[in-house]
């Protein structure tokens, strides 16, 4: 699933494509991807709004639209943008085609069909997409030492556990939790509440500095973007542990090992990190 990097970086190559631009039509070829309200209401809502700004919350997208509203976007597992001329094919799984007043497409696409919108008008409140239930930004400065402490300090769940869980910070998910706890040098099956006041201070630190680091390495231009159609933009040779494991710790050269927790696989140094058997 995108994680905040790759949906940061789907925002910084689709916003300057859209700003600005009217939406004169929609295609909606699976009904289904439209959560709220249903999709003949959302055509009829949406076509004729202008499109004035993009922004990403947690690993959620939404465009802005003049009229106050909102389009709220989760793309789940496979679920893809492409803003393309009217003349490129369409990729198989295409099930909704926004025709913008430029001439060109705003396409969604989506593999698995897990990915969802939802229309938010101008004064609804938003119970529907789950955007309300996330935690802050990794980036901001309430996701603090002291922060993660007072929220995350006294569960007895693993921490990489902790740091999925959206409702406590937005964002971070299987990928970036193996790649932030290696930088912070804290082993992913440590319960959270056996983390010191020390440990809190070097996390909080790393999260964000983790992140900028991916957010950087995935940066693509527009035309990249579209002749891989969306694909190829993902930072998987910067990756230091995920997925790698049996290979080399690129810090002390020790073999990275793999466990499972919480049903999802994890990678770390024994040596830099500390061993499981002692948790």
């Amino acid at each position: 699933m995108p994680e905040l990097p790759e949906i940061e970086t789907v925002k910084s190559v689709i916003e300057p494509q859209i700003r600005g631009l009217t939406i004169k039509g929609i295609i909606v070829r699976r009904p289904e991807v439209i959560a709220h309200p249903g999709s003949d209401e959302f055509c009829k809502a949406v076509a004729g709004q202008e499109i004035s700004a993009m922004a990403r919350r947690g690993k959620f997208l939404m465009l802005h639209l003049k009229n106050g509203s909102r389009l709220v976007l989760h793309l789940r597992m496979t679920g893809c943008l492409l803003v393309t001329p009217p003349d490129c094919p369409r990729e198989k799984h295409t099930h909704i085609v926004f025709f913008l007043s430029n001439g060109k497409e705003l396409r969604f696409s989506d593999t698995r069909r897990f990915g969802r919108f939802w229309l938010i008008r101008s004064g609804e409140e938003d119970t529907y997409s789950g955007l309300g239930k996330l935690g802050p930004e990794p980036f901001s400065s309430e996701c603090s030492a002291e922060y993660l402490k007072s929220r995350l300090g006294k569960r007895k769940r693993t921490i990489k556990e902790c740091l999925l869980d959206q409702g406590v910070i937005a964002g971070i998910g299987n990928i970036y939790s193996d790649e932030i706890l290696f930088r912070a040098g804290i082993c992913p099956v440590r319960p959270a509440d056996s983390l010191a006041e020390e440990e809190w201070k070097r996390l909080a630190a790393t999260i964000p500095r983790c992140l900028s680091y991916f957010i950087e390495k995935n940066r693509i231009d527009a035309d990249d973007y579209l002749e891989t159609r969306g694909q190829d933009y993902r930072n998987t040779p910067f990756l230091q542990v995920y997925g790698h494991a049996g290979e080399p710790c690129p810090n002390c050269g020790s073999l990275l090992r793999r466990t499972v927790i919480g049903g999802r696989s994890s990678v770390y140094c024994a040596d830099c990190q500390g061993d499981l058997i002692l948790y």
